[in-house]
């Protein structure tokens, strides 16, 4: 039996959403929803090539990875990617001696 491929990103996008709240998007339907709900007075080509490519993704027309690129390009060009310092780590920490 074959492996269905996910429809997941390997790892997600994360980008400020708010007040600068880091906000996964570990799909390409996440990202299309969010691009979906982009004010359209601010949309542009970069951002119809996005969510084209995420669709495609969604329909299993394109790798997810290759959406997950082109959304974090039209994120960083609108300045709402998180740096990596910012993701939220969770509430238990592992160390050398197992986790608290």
């Amino acid at each position: 039996m074959a492996l269905m491929p996910s429809d997941e990103f390997e790892r997600p996008v994360v980008i400020l959403t708010g007040l600068g709240h880091p906000t996964p998007i570990c799909s390409p339907m996440e990202a299309y929803m969010f691009l979906a709900d982009w004010p359209k007075s601010q949309r542009d080509a970069a951002h119809v090539f996005a969510s084209k490519a995420c669709l495609a993704a969604v329909g299993g027309e394109i790798e997810p990875e290759t959406a997950k690129g082109l959304f974090a390009s039209w994120a960083g060009k609108h300045d709402l990617l998180a740096l990596e310092a910012t993701v939220p780590v969770g509430s238990r920490n592992a160390g050398a001696y197992g986790t608290a």
